[in-house]
This record gives C-alpha cells, structure tokens and sequence, in this order.
C-alpha cells in the first residue's frame, strides 16, 4: 500500500484517533497527579485578626491549620485595644495554603512621651510639619494682636502654657497662639512703655 493510500486509510484514522485519546488520557491523569501532590483547591481563607489579643489569634488561628509570627509592636493607636493585632500579612480575604505563617504587628500599652520642640518666633507653616514628624497634632489656633504674621507666640496644651522641652504624650494635640500681623509699630512701643513706667526719665530736682 502506497504511502498516500495509507494516509486515506480508516486504518490510518483509527490510529490517530487512539494516540490522540491516549494523550488526552495522559493528561488528565498528570494534573490530577499535579492538583493532588500541590494540594489545589484546598486554599484557606486568611481570616481578619484586627483587635484581637495575640493568644486569640494563636487560638484562631490553630483552627484553620495556620501559624503566626508576632513582628513587633507599634506605637500606641487610640482606636485599638492595647496589646491587639493592628496589621497583618497576608490580609484578610487572601487564600493561603496549609501551614502559611502569618505575620502580625502588636499595639502598644499606651502612647510614648516626647519632648515639645522649640516653636516660639517660628511660623505656623514651620511649626505643624514640625509637630507632624515628632507625632504630634496641631490644636485650636488662636490669633493675638502682634507684628508678626502667624508667627508662633505661645504653645498651650490642655488649657495651660507648655514650654520647649516639656514632655507631652505622643498624638497630643498642641494649641498654637500666632500673631495676626495687626498690631502697629505704635502700639508695640506704648505697650512697652506701659510695661515698664520706670524707664521713664525722671525730672532733675534744682
């Protein structure tokens, strides 16, 4: 039988009709092999372990066949429990495998103290990204009669005067006084002159 006359054959079909099953066959048997050896379709949901205690999240955890490694804690957030998770790694909602550590980052007891920085005579755009990088907020702004435009006059905190260097809990927030650039040359004088009477020259006695 020629080569050409082979190829038309239903001998020649059937074979390729056999190969082809046989390699379908073949590969349905490998990525079942393939999905029961990586464990496919038995993915875990990451559950949300936000403001819960560490030995919650040990106890959730254990459950769904996860683990956790505490990181560290961060600085004290107001709208967390102490001592409960504030971030987490992988997220809530994430599909993980058996066994996958879970990272998570602790609040702290309570907020840190630091020392108020020196804003007298600064402006007020120079002294909130000061606050800002130091953990602090920016208060009630109030505005008094003084040459100098928004420039920092007083720094308050709970009502009371506070000085460079005093120490305030971190995320306070820091009253601010600033000039309102109103007051005139003569009126900075005559104050001045009204402060203090006994500059005055007194008259010679004959």
């Amino acid at each position: 039988m020629s080569l050409r006359k082979y190829l038309t054959s239903r001998a020649f079909f059937t074979q390729v009709f056999l190969a082809a099953l046989i390699i379908a066959l073949l590969g349905y048997l490998f990525m079942h092999w393939l999905t029961f050896t990586t464990d496919h379709g038995n993915e875990i949901t990451v559950p949300d372990l936000s403001k819960l205690t560490e030995e919650q999240v040990e106890e959730k955890l254990d459950e769904l066949d996860l683990s956790y490694v505490l990181l560290d804690s961060v600085d004290y957030r107001s709208n967390y429990p102490k001592y409960s998770v504030v971030q987490q790694d992988p997220l809530p909602g994430e599909k993980v495998k058996e066994g996958r550590k879970v990272y998570i980052k602790i609040n702290s007891s309570g907020f840190s103290s630091v020392r108020v920085p020196d804003l007298i005579e600064k402006t007020y755009r120079e002294a909130v990204p000061t606050l800002k990088a130091l953990g602090l907020e920016e208060g009630t702004i109030t505005y008094i009669p003084n040459l100098g435009k928004d420039m920092v006059l007083e720094m308050r905190y709970k009502g009371r005067n506070i000085k460079p260097g005093d120490r305030v809990l971190k995320s306070s927030k820091i009253d601010l006084v600033l000039g309102d650039g109103k007051a005139s040359y003569e009126e900075e004088v005559t104050d001045t002159i009204i402060a203090n009477p006994a500059t005055e020259e007194m008259p010679n006695e004959q």
